[in-house]
């Protein structure tokens, strides 16, 4: 079964929590702190193989999660880190996270993470210093990231068929290249998107056939608004109108009225156009059918007269579609390693890794803390203990939190919100 949308549950590890020990032995008095510290959860990892070519598998596993780190234990053991999750998907799978784009999976072998696992907190040995020489804290682990996805798959093609149902798409696919798809005398005969390749000269060509356009298929109407995300990423579309066609400059209107409702992009996509099933034709009617093309067409987009079931003209499509896709490539590729040298103008990485930001609450009086690193050592922080509660607090003093704190009016008993913790400004 072909499935290219899916919804799935990912959850990295958390971090293992760091160890309260002290060294307890016969001949040594006072042993100094030994607790370890937490292990790493794991990762989750996204890896595109060109071995599967839909997102079935998630639809009977929506959840996935990485393995959580080990705790710390004593005699400076630290825990062991969990084991990233490595998931296979498709080539051409996009994941999304509240309808923003995290991943786009294109290449064969291509690993992203998706979900970092949380840190391990510290035992405390980690806090043992020349005037902290029994510290009794120790850090919790950082939960990994966790959220709902939506996977997305558009289908890496070179060339993308196009055109209404029963204009010969599948049986062009099936004469060409090695695939099979179902054929029949009736519309909508292809359900879901196909793949084939096909040899010309000394190359070969990805061709994509979709299920056929209707008018009003942007809007839903057919079943080609569902997989017009299949010939998104195609250098080029072959376009095939069935010869048969009265009214050959309405039928072409309407497919690239519909392919431009859908994308601009998609609209602007180089084009050739083969006049279908011609087997039966004169050649005046051929000519005339083509001219009645090129008054709508206009002198760009090459026009072929071919029939599949009788090997008609297929080579010179071929070729006219491989060098539209050569040509295509080459631009992309000059578009891509400019856009690798394109300087990032912004705060550096520490910046925003420093920046945080107090703000009172109108409605409960508490001062919300935010700021990647400070609510980083909220959540490592176990507010049970007074010890932990405290270093968070000098912290906060290091970075100049709470001399802001002050000049907003917070007090003593003012209680202080960070990443969803609260506790108060001094030692009750």
């Amino acid at each position: 079964m072909f499935i290219d949308t899916a919804k799935v549950f990912i959850q990295a590890g958390k971090g293992g929590n760091g160890a309260v020990s002290f060294r307890q032995e016969i001949y040594v008095d006072k042993g100094g702190p030994d607790g370890g510290n937490g292990g790493r959860g794991g990762d989750v990892i996204f890896e595109a193989t060109e071995n599967l070519n839909t997102l079935l598998d998630f639809r009977y596993k929506p959840e996935l999660k990485a393995q959580p780190g080990m705790n710390g234990s004593k005699s400076n053991r630290q825990g062991r880190s969990g084991e990233d999750l490595v998931v296979k998907v498709p080539m051409g799978t996009v994941v999304r996270k509240d309808g923003v784009k995290l991943a786009d999976l294109t290449e064969n072998g291509q690993q992203i993470v998706i979900a970092k696992g949380g840190d391990g907190g510290f035992g405390n040995a980690h806090f043992k210093s020349s005037v902290r020489q029994t510290p009794r804290m120790a850090e919790l682990g950082e939960a990994g990231d966790t959220f709902e996805a939506e996977l997305e798959l558009k289908l890496l093609a070179d060339v993308g068929l196009v055109g209404f149902p029963n204009a010969g798409k599948s049986t062009f696919l099936s004469v060409v290249s090695n695939a099979r798809p179902e054929i029949a005398d009736y519309a909508f005969t292809t359900l879901t998107p196909n793949l084939g390749v096909a040899d010309i000269d000394d190359g070969s060509l990805l061709i994509a056939d979709i299920p056929g356009l209707i008018e009003g298929a942007s809007e839903g109407k057919g079943l080609g608004d569902a997989f017009l995300r299949h010939v998104e990423r195609t250098a080029v579309l072959l376009h095939l109108i069935d010869a048969y066609t009265n009214d050959m400059a309405s039928a072409y209107k309407t497919i690239r009225h519909e392919l431009a409702n859908y994308s601009a992009e998609l609209a602007t996509r180089p084009e050739v156009i083969a006049l279908t099933k011609t087997e039966g034709l004169d050649e005046d009617i051929i000519q005339m059918q083509i001219d009645a093309l090129r008054e709508v067409a206009g002198d760009k987009p090459e026009i072929f007269a071919i029939s599949a079931t009788a090997h008609k003209g297929l080579t010179e499509v071929l070729r006219a579609l491989r060098k539209e896709v050569v040509a295509t490539r080459e631009i992309e590729h000059a578009i891509a390693d400019d856009s690798e040298d394109m300087p990032v103008i912004g705060l550096g990485t520490a910046q925003l890794a420093n920046a945080w930001k107090v703000q009172k609450d109108t409605e409960t009086g508490h001062f919300v803390v935010t700021g990647e690193k400070i609510e980083k050592f909220a959540r490592r922080t176990n507010f049970d203990n007074f010890e932990a509660v405290n270093r968070l607090r000098d912290i906060m003093k290091k970075l100049g939190i709470l001399h802001e704190l002050s000049r907003a009016g917070a007090v003593g008993d003012s209680i202080i919100e960070i990443g969803g913790n609260e506790f108060t400004l001094l030692e009750q």
